[in-house]
């Protein structure tokens, strides 16, 4: 290879890498509106994460002479308590706080399972076909028709309100989502033609399955994942609203909202700011996977 050559091949390299380079921090400016999400999203986590050490006060310290004190900046506030107490004289902030890293626990239980075990199925109907596949898709469809409250309320009279049981609820209730949509792309997959000529050659279904079906859905589970902690923080805020996720005193955003539905007109601070927790992060989650679904688009990368 003449210098000449040698030096066109490294400056063609080097504007390939340059393109490559400034073609993804293009799509990722082109996104920037996600970024006060995915900020929310991060303070969201470092709360869960550091709540004994950021509340200020112990969330289910009661004070009875300091019930219903409004936040600091109304009439009657005080500075110890910024977000006022409940009916009980517990710090709402405190609690808050507490309760952020309950959600956290959920999602960061129930949303690995249910990807994982719905991931499994979808793949395994999607690829074996036949039997296999009509008896999973019918229970996915008796799976996607009981509705999930009642079962709730059934398991819970049943065996009692408890962490462990609202995360039950949730696997059992979202892994069908993701069997569906792994088997409709399987099915899609094993039809393209590097799959046909990868089976020609005499490669296994496991190995077509590990190395060319898999790499090629996990953009499309990553981005159902992301929507589905929104759907996660709401279920379990809804299972504890209705007195069947996690039983007090344990603080949950979704027991706050119901605790203050009796003092809504004296101490609307009681369910307004739990609310306002729930709507924000499950709002949060939902644009982000809305992002996260045009970022790996492959349609948006020309």
């Amino acid at each position: 290879m003449t210098a000449s050559s040698e030096g066109s091949v490294i400056e063609t390299a080097s504007y390939e890498r340059h393109f490559v380079s400034r073609s993804l921090w293009q799509r990722i400016w082109r996104f920037r509106g996600a970024a006060p999400w995915l900020f929310i999203y991060c303070i969201f986590v470092v709360v869960g994460l550091g709540a004994p050490w950021i509340a200020p006060h112990e969330p289910n310290a009661q004070d009875l002479v300091g019930r219903l004190q409004p936040p600091v900046w109304e009439t009657g506030g005080s500075t110890d308590h910024l977000l006022g107490t409940d009916h009980l004289g517990r710090d709402v902030l405190s609690r808050l706080i507490h309760g952020a890293r309950i959600s956290l626990l959920v999602v960061a239980v129930s949303v690995p399972l249910s990807v994982l075990l719905g991931s499994t199925f979808g793949l395994l109907a999607g690829l074996r076909g036949g039997l296999i596949d009509k008896l999973l898709m019918r229970l996915v469809d008796v799976q996607l028709a009981l509705p999930a409250i009642i079962f709730a309320v059934l398991l819970a009279s049943a065996y009692g309100a408890s962490l462990r049981n609202v995360i039950i609820i949730i696997v059992v209730f979202r892994w069908a989502g993701f069997a569906r949509l792994v088997r409709g792309e399987v099915l899609s997959l094993r039809e393209r033609d590097f799959v046909l000529a990868t089976r020609s050659v005499g490669a296994s279904e496991a190995r077509i399955a590990v190395r060319h079906i898999v790499p090629n859905i996990v953009d499309v589970v990553v981005v159902l994942a992301t929507l589905d902690i929104a759907a996660v923080i709401l279920i379990e805020a809804a299972l504890s609203f209705l007195g069947v996720g996690v039983p007090p005193p344990t603080p949950s955003w979704g027991a706050m909202v119901s605790d203050g539905r009796s003092y809504i007109t004296i101490a609307w601070w009681l369910a307004l700011f739990p609310g306002l927790a729930i709507l924000i992060v499950s709002l949060s989650g939902n644009l982000i996977g809305d992002w996260l679904r045009d970022f790996l688009d492959p349609k948006l990368r020309r």
